[in-house]
């Protein structure tokens, strides 16, 4: 299903080096246009604060949806609720409800779900090809404000540390797509509890500025209604 977040190793710009899918370009449709990649720039946010403050629990109605959408045989072990709370100790997080309910209560991943290579990964696993570009930092803010396609911005460089911060910093990893786009949930900053994709172009909402939360997007995968259409 895939590995543990790696240690600390350095950070370097090698990510997928195959062809984007094919419905990648239009993501970016509603990315913001001009301006440069500073501190004003639409794509970064200024105020990304971590969050300490827990949210409120999900209604039953939601939580049962969960327990449908992802079949038992299917499930991992839930984690519980103390070891939910050790693992946002340790990274100095709140989880995003109803993602943390669900893999304290229901499900720590599952073999067949939204995400297309080997379903949803366990918290703080992450694919076999995702991207060695250094530690992981669920409580770090997440850099961005709205999408943002690096594959066509000059003002990136080779080994670009906006780049590495978009794929380590306030999100966790949910799965991947095709072995080189993965699935984001992001757990800091304004956009926190939205999905989000990220490859080696650009990372973008999804499925666009309006951006599903995780129950939506298990809903999206449930019903066909979205990429898997």
């Amino acid at each position: 299903m895939g590995s543990a977040d790696p240690p600390n190793t350095t950070s370097v710009i090698a990510v997928s080096t195959g062809e984007a899918p094919g419905w990648w370009p239009d993501l970016f449709s509603t990315a913001p246009e001009g301006g440069g990649h500073g501190p004003e720039s639409p794509y970064f946010c200024q105020h990304a604060a971590v969050t300490d403050i827990r949210d409120q629990r999900p209604a039953e109605a939601t939580l049962d949806f969960l327990r449908t959408a992802f079949p038992s045989e299917w499930r991992e072990p839930p984690l519980g609720q103390e070891a939910v709370a050790d693992w946002e100790q340790e990274n100095r997080v709140v989880l995003p409800e109803p993602y943390r309910t669900f893999i304290a209560e229901i499900s720590n991943g599952s073999g067949l779900g939204p995400a297309g290579d080997g379903g949803l990964q366990p918290l703080g696993w992450l694919p076999d090809t995702w991207p060695d570009l250094g530690p992981r930092q669920p409580g770090e803010p997440f850099p961005l404000g709205a999408a943002w396609p690096w594959e066509d911005d000059e003002s990136v460089g080779p080994e670009d540390p906006r780049i590495d911060a978009a794929f380590n910093n306030g999100s966790i990893v949910l799965g991947s797509e095709d072995g080189q786009s993965f699935w984001l949930l992001l757990t800091t900053g304004p956009r926190r509890g939205e999905v989000w994709m990220i490859a080696d172009v650009g990372a973008v909402p999804a499925p666009g500025d309006q951006a599903w939360g995780f129950e939506e997007w298990v809903q999206r995968w449930r019903t066909g209604n979205g990429w898997w259409d």
